[in-house]
């Protein structure tokens, strides 16, 4: 096949998690686009054979080997094996969307990293990383010692973990602008004779309940003012399309780590070794 026809073929993408609503709502969005095709999605493993959105569901290793890339909203245990097998057989490109990774899990993403490329973020709406980059700079520009930082998250009865992976994304891009690690910064909750608000701390609330999809807001507060940034999700559908956005991105890159501000250019990428697709 000539390179330019291949280059302009549809990218074959493919969705782990299937059976989710974020699984659902991705083939939903891709199926909308002429640039790719949903080549395979999969599930559990003793789901394959059952039928999602008039498809019928693969297995993991069938997904990895017609795909280009694979989106994946799914588990943090079903998202670290996928990228330990993506790893074994070098490709193909990861978008992570799971959230609530342990530590060792998140070891495991990155160690598979040196031998794929993945773009893993807490959040995948283009606004909620705009936002991010925004609470960065304000961090920076505003002291600690006079500027209190809070994040208050909320979302449906139904989310099991807690802070949000969109609060968390939140939090280091603050913490970044104090030029700091988030886990010596934060408070994940508050409960109790506290004490004082230790003067650099970043602060976290969860609210939980109903059908919100995701409510996030980060509170700069001085003595004598407020600043308040904050972001609504209205619909699933746009975490599905910053989640393909990033697929199209992260086709051809190098192996290595990456997170929405690479895919919006908010910092440097590494050098890739072939023409990216779009």
């Amino acid at each position: 096949m000539d390179t330019d026809d291949a280059d302009h073929s549809p990218l074959r993408i493919g969705v782990a998690g299937a059976l989710g609503r974020m699984g659902r709502c991705v083939i939903d969005v891709a199926r909308k686009r002429s640039d790719m095709v949903v080549a395979a999605a999969f599930d559990r493993p003793d789901a394959r054979g059952e039928s999602v959105e008039g498809l019928v569901l693969a297995t993991a290793e069938e997904a990895l080997a017609a795909c280009e890339v694979i989106v994946d909203f799914s588990t943090p245990m079903a998202s670290e094996a996928l990228a330990r097998m993506a790893a074994d057989r070098s490709g193909p490109a990861l978008v992570i969307g799971s959230t609530g990774f342990p530590p060792d899990g998140l070891a495991a993403i990155e160690a598979a990293s040196d031998l794929v490329a993945i773009v893993r973020s807490g959040n995948f709406s283009l606004g909620v990383n705009v936002l991010a980059a925004l609470v960065e700079e304000a961090a920076r520009r505003l002291s600690a010692g006079d500027w209190d930082i809070e994040i208050l998250e909320a979302h449906h009865r139904r989310k099991v973990d807690a802070p949000s992976g969109t609060a968390l994304l939140l939090g280091e891009a603050a913490a970044r602008g104090r030029r700091a690690a988030l886990s010596d910064l934060a408070v994940p909750g508050r409960h109790g004779l506290t004490g004082p608000r230790p003067p650099d701390a970043i602060g976290f609330a969860s609210l939980r309940g109903g059908e919100i999809v995701g409510e996030h807001s980060v509170i700069l507060a001085a003595e004598d003012e407020i600043l308040t940034l904050s972001h609504s999700a209205r619909d699933r559908s746009l975490f599905a399309r910053g989640a393909l956005a990033a697929a199209v991105w992260v086709v051809g890159r190098p192996p290595g780590l990456y997170d929405m501000r690479d895919v919006l250019g908010f910092s440097n990428s590494h050098a890739y070794t072939r023409s990216p697709r779009g």
